[in-house]
């Protein structure tokens, strides 16, 4: 097969039961690949679909974030197009997606066994073991086999979101992000609402993003979840990101469709900081930058087009100082842009400090020649500086 050709993939040992096809998309660059194996710590056959990013073989030193989704393939295309349009917008990363396909759900995905009249009695409970299974079998599986980097998202929805939670307390490095649609918190007289509480009421410092939401549910479920919701808000747990919807109308099982935009669109940031981001220190564009390349697995620096937006921003709003900042750290990643010279000799000019305005214009000058295509405004912009100075 073309993939498997390509990239040679999956070497495994002689005491692995492994089975494995390739499926390309149709009208895309996508591929897919269904995986089934014997998994020693749940004692069954499992089976796992992977999606491959349309990079990923024009790119062979390129790694990927991955993105472990419950409840199956299925689930897969609404995640890929969103993050696909994202990325259009250099606001996401090409991702590999992980779908795991379920054998006993409320098994896996429930920590505590079910004890509640208004659900299934006596099921959940194995949520610790399936965690295990991601642990030492899955995850390993996955990055031995696929060039992937350390940011891990999970992302279910209903009792998956429940795992997602569950996860973040029982393994809070294992996984940078925790995706739960309408988690079924209500379960075994809301245990998860429990530990998590005590489990945020406890922590100081946790490098993560979490976001939940809710449809139309009310009764318990809702009573159950707006006290997780409370909890999460309320307590500023440092280094948390911490998002939630709550979706009027949508029932439970359209949740995931409802939210999947937000969950995404927050979590992974932009390669344009936004200004709220920005603090009082220039030291918070590289803060920024480098938190983005760690999620996006490639070293991204602060881009002179991005930077100088900031600026231009606080110019907007008046605030010259911070935009001089601004555009002075810029010039130290970009000394040889003109732009960002020009836009430095703005915020001068913004200022009312056309001296400094005039200097920053004539180093732009010296650098630009005429196939810059705003040659003529730099030109047309010194001589109006120099006959301000002259005026005055």
């Amino acid at each position: 097969m073309r993939l498997l050709t390509a990239l040679c993939f999956f070497i495994f040992s002689s005491h692995s039961t492994f089975a494995q096809s390739d499926m390309k998309h149709q009208s895309t660059d996508y591929f897919q690949q269904t995986l089934t194996f014997k998994s020693a710590v749940l004692n069954e056959q499992r089976t796992v679909v992977v999606q491959l990013p349309k990079s990923y073989q024009s790119k062979p030193n390129k790694v990927y974030p991955v993105i472990y989704r419950l409840d199956g393939a299925g689930n897969i295309p609404l995640a890929s197009t969103i993050i696909e349009r994202l990325q259009n917008d250099n606001r996401a990363p090409e991702v590999i997606i992980v779908a795991i396909e379920n054998t006993n759900r409320l098994r896996d995905m429930y920590p505590t066994v079910n004890k509640e009249p208004q659900g299934p009695v006596g099921e959940g409970g194995g949520a610790a073991k399936f965690l295990a299974f991601f642990e030492q079998e899955l995850i390993p599986l996955v990055n031995k086999n696929y060039r992937t980097h350390d940011y891990k998202v999970i992302s279910g929805a209903s009792a998956g979101g429940v795992f997602s939670l569950y996860t973040l307390q029982a393994k809070p490095e294992l996984f940078q992000a925790h995706i739960a649609y309408s988690p079924a918190v209500w379960w075994n007289y809301g245990a998860m609402v429990k530990s998590t509480k005590s489990f945020i009421a406890k922590t100081k410092n946790m490098n993560n993003y979490v976001y939940i939401n809710i449809g139309e549910e009310a009764g318990i479920m809702r009573e159950r979840y707006d006290e997780l919701q409370q909890s999460l808000q309320s307590h500023k747990v440092r280094g948390l990101r911490f998002f939630s919807d709550a979706f009027a109308g949508i029932s439970h099982n359209l949740t995931s469709g409802a939210g999947a935009f937000n969950a995404y669109y927050n979590l992974f940031l932009s390669k344009q900081m936004p200004i709220s981001a920005l603090t009082d220190d220039v030291a918070s564009i590289n803060a920024y930058y480098k938190t983005l390349s760690q999620q996006w697995g490639e070293q991204i620096s602060p881009p002179d087009r991005a930077v100088r937006s900031l600026g231009y921003n606080l110019t907007d709003n008046k605030q010259f100082t911070r935009a001089i900042e601004v555009f002075k750290y810029n010039i130290k990643n970009h000394p040889q842009s003109v732009d960002a010279l020009s836009a430095l000799s703005y915020g001068y000019e913004m200022q009312g400090n056309t001296r400094q305005a005039l200097k920053h214009m004539e180093s732009a000058l010296t650098i630009a020649d005429d196939s810059y295509p705003y040659i003529n405004y730099l030109k047309e912009t010194k001589a109006r500086l120099q006959a301000e100075l002259s005026n005055n």
